[in-house]
């Protein structure tokens, strides 16, 4: 089997929040909406099905986690939790928060607005405080 690699699409669209035991978590780098993305570190799989069951269920449990966070850090109006992949094939969990006020609301956020980069103050902040709330113990 070959190694894992991130698809360039996704490093170049996102910014590295942490790690956790299956999966890179990425900060969407667009500042219209809290966004996450869970990139599970294993080569070759493009649809959830094609995990091993206890890798399906160990990406669920990090989705909670993402999904926990992005509820405690900003009290969306709803969370949206999709895997995709029409444009980047490589399994990917988007996990966003969404608000009744947003660029895109209701509608999904793909193509509603372009993107809005962080600024390197924003993605500092952006980024530590998710890492504290992804992983509390610092380990």
């Amino acid at each position: 089997m070959s190694e894992f690699r991130l698809h360039p699409q996704l490093a170049a669209d996102t910014l590295p929040v942490a790690s956790l035991p299956l999966c890179d978590v990425l900060l969407m780098n667009d500042a219209n909406y809290p966004w996450l993305i869970l990139v599970p570190r294993v080569a070759g799989v493009s649809e959830l099905l094609d995990l091993i069951e206890s890798d399906r269920t160990q990406l669920w449990r990090e989705i909670d986690i993402a999904s926990q966070v992005l509820r405690e850090q900003f009290a969306p109006d709803k969370l949206n939790i999709a895997a995709l992949g029409n444009m980047v094939s490589q399994l990917h969990v988007h996990v966003i928060a969404r608000f009744k006020g947003d660029p895109a609301w209701p509608k999904p956020v793909w193509g509603a607005q372009p993107a809005k980069p962080y600024s390197a103050t924003e993605i500092a902040e952006r980024i530590d405080a998710l890492r504290t709330h992804i992983n509390p113990s610092g380990t």
